[in-house]
């Protein structure tokens, strides 16, 4: 909840402009503004009925689309938020090597969850058929961005999506997959680098998992995943890990240690989040499960020494 607070900080700062459909057609380019609000005819009145609003949110280069809704409440007969069929509803796009994709769809009065494109392109589809006076319909903030929603580290403008933690800068922190704690972006991976001191390991804490996928995490089970390894290139004593975990740790073998993240063009997770330390101490290498009621039908992937709680 936190870093979602942060987050909507950040999005309602700077230079910023709020548009709301009209004729429902809306087109918002990075070259106008980087960030801003989009909204339902009328908002915060009632939408009028028959609406049916498309805004298309078009980047460049790097930028990413991220999305993070402020107010839903649309109208259902039913006060089903998973039954959208016959409710007023927004339906989310990416766009993708020419194709357009659909994220999901969103109805009732649960606020969804942040999104972000997988390239510079991202829609909304709007569909506000019934209407009614008891329902405000949506507000979102939007923000074109090339950090892919990742705070904390130095990015590596060398990478497409990559960041850099140096025990000289920061003994400790935490860091978190795109777009968390929103819905991570599809065909995106990610490497996180954390060098330490010479004599230093890092010690990592990963307090949330939920990365699509079910093992041994491959490309043949269309599976997302989470690698980590003690060199640049791919370590064999580390097993990759995906699908929904427990709290988990992990530890570097030396001073340097990555950590990267590959999501695929099918499906969506919320991803990760952990903090980390860097060590002067010695210790054995370590991939350790922790008790917690987070995750009750976690399952892990782990190669090495194991250590369970008693």
């Amino acid at each position: 909840m936190e870093a979602l607070a942060l987050l909507l900080l950040l999005l309602g700062a700077a230079s910023s402009r709020d548009v709301k459909a009209g004729n429902c057609d809306v087109v918002i380019t990075s070259d106008a503004g980087k960030n801003g609000s989009v909204s339902s005819p009328g908002f915060p009145q009632p939408y009028p009925p028959r609406s049916v609003c498309r805004y298309e949110f078009q980047g460049r280069g790097k930028e990413r689309v991220q999305l993070v809704f402020t107010e839903f409440n649309l109208f259902t007969a039913n006060d089903d938020d998973h039954d959208c069929e016959s409710a007023d509803s927004i339906v989310a796009y990416v766009h993708m090597e020419g194709r357009s994709e659909k994220i999901d769809t969103f109805c009732g009065g649960q606020v969804p969850l942040p999104l972000m494109s997988s390239g510079a392109r991202l829609s909304l589809e709007f569909r506000g058929l019934h209407s009614s006076r008891y329902v405000r319909g949506f507000k979102a903030l939007y923000t074109f961005t090339e950090n892919f929603g990742v705070s904390g580290g130095r990015q590596l403008m060398e990478y497409t999506c990559g960041f850099s933690f140096n025990s000289s800068e920061a003994a400790n922190g935490s860091f978190s997959s795109p777009n968390y704690p929103g819905y991570y972006p599809r065909d995106t991976e990610c490497s996180y680098l954390f060098k330490g001191r010479p004599g230093e390991r890092i010690h990592f804490h990963f307090t949330y998992f939920d990365v699509e996928g079910v093992l041994p995490c491959e490309a043949t089970s269309a599976s997302d995943y989470v690698e980590f390894s003690n060199f640049m290139t791919q370590d064999r004593k580390f097993s990759r890990y995906c699908g929904q975990l427990r709290e988990f740790e992990v530890e570097s073998d030396r001073h340097f240690f990555r950590v990267t993240f590959r999501s695929n063009d099918r499906l969506d997770g919320t991803g990760f989040h952990a903090t980390y330390h860097f060590l002067e101490h010695e210790d054995t290498n370590t991939v350790r499960p922790v008790r917690t009621s987070a995750a009750p039908n976690a399952v892990t992937s782990i190669t090495g020494d194991r250590k369970f709680p008693n």
